[in-house]
Order: C-alpha cells, then structure tokens, then sequence
C-alpha cells in the first residue's frame, strides 16, 4: 500500500523533487507536502480510529452479559486476544497525534509524517486482525466452530482483497498507464 501522495502523485506524472526544491506535478514544496500529507493522513485515521474504537468498546462490555460465563476456553482466548489486538489497534492509530504533540513546532514535518504512515499503517493490520478474529468468535458462539474457522478465513479473504489486492491492482495500473502514455516510469515516490 503507498502513502496517499503517491496515488496522487501517480497522476500527475510523480512527486520527485526537482532541483528548485517543488515537487514536479503539484508545484509545492517539501514542507507543502508534508503539511497536505500529514491533513491526508489524519482524514485516513479518523475513519480507522472510530471503527477501532467502536469495536474496542463493544469488545470491553462483552464480559459483562450474561452469556459470558457459558464461553469454553478457546472464546475465552479468543476474545481475550481480539481485546489485545483491538487496544493496540487503537493505539496504534492515535499514536500519531501523540507524536505530533511532541515533536510539534520543531520543524520535523516529514519525519512526522513518515513515522505516522507507519504507526498507521501497524495500526490497520492489527485492526484488520481484530476484526477477523471477531468475526470468528461471533460465529463460535453463535453457530459453530468450524462456522466460525469459515467465517474467518472468508473475512481474511476479504480483506486481503479490499485492502492489499485492490490497492495494489491500482497502483500496477496506473504504472503501466504512464508507460503507455510515453512518460517514463516515475520513480518511486518518497515514503510521505
């Protein structure tokens, strides 16, 4: 998966840096970029901090019902984890506020923002791992296990596709339409 800039870099002929210090295609500079990278990724996060907070919240009541003492000792494990997975989802995903806060006003824009796309970045595998494993408990308690081994492979498959295939498919396409077009390749984008 690339950073946001690189998607839009891909259309506008890439990002490299040219020797005026603009950034070819968007005619800004490191600093612009960063600050455009850094509001692109705060967007990002507030979709994946919400969903990782509902579901930690949703997670951290389930002990409390009724039911949970009827739970056998893999749910038990199972739920135990998916609250592991989803607390560290969760704080993966806020980290980069954090790290803003201590590094803000010292001129390390670009350092943010790359140390921000990988807290993301850890943040949304661990989410996605949080959801398939709750989508195999839910299906353990409510149907069967091998339902629910199904149920989270299928989820797996799914968001492997969604979010690794398709971003993917879509970058190796916009690749291969600048070659098409006659421009050279563009270099690889920079890391945000």
């Amino acid at each position: 998966m690339n950073p946001p800039d690189a998607a839009a870099s891909a259309g506008s002929g890439g990002a490299a840096a040219s020797s005026a210090g603009t950034v070819r295609g968007r005619h800004e500079t490191q600093d612009e970029r960063s600050d455009r990278n850094w509001g692109e990724l705060l967007q990002e996060l507030r979709v994946t901090q919400t969903g990782a907070q509902i579901l930690t919240g949703f997670l951290l009541t389930v002990p409390f019902q009724s039911r949970f003492t009827e739970l056998d000792d893999v749910q038990v494990t199972a739920y135990l984890v998916l609250v592991c997975l989803s607390v560290l989802a969760t704080g993966f995903l806020i980290a980069p506020v954090s790290l803003h806060r201590a590094v803000f006003g010292r001129r390390v824009k670009a350092e943010l923002v790359s140390q921000a796309d990988h807290l993301a970045r850890a943040g949304i595998a661990t989410l996605g791992l949080a959801l398939i494993g709750t989508l195999f408990l839910l299906f353990d308690v409510v149907g069967t296990r091998a339902a629910a081994i199904a149920a989270g492979l299928v989820g797996a498959g799914a968001l492997v596709v969604l979010w690794l295939v398709v971003p993917l498919a879509l970058r190796r396409r916009a690749r291969s339409s600048r070659r098409s077009d006659g421009q050279a390749a563009a270099p690889a984008p920079e890391r945000r």
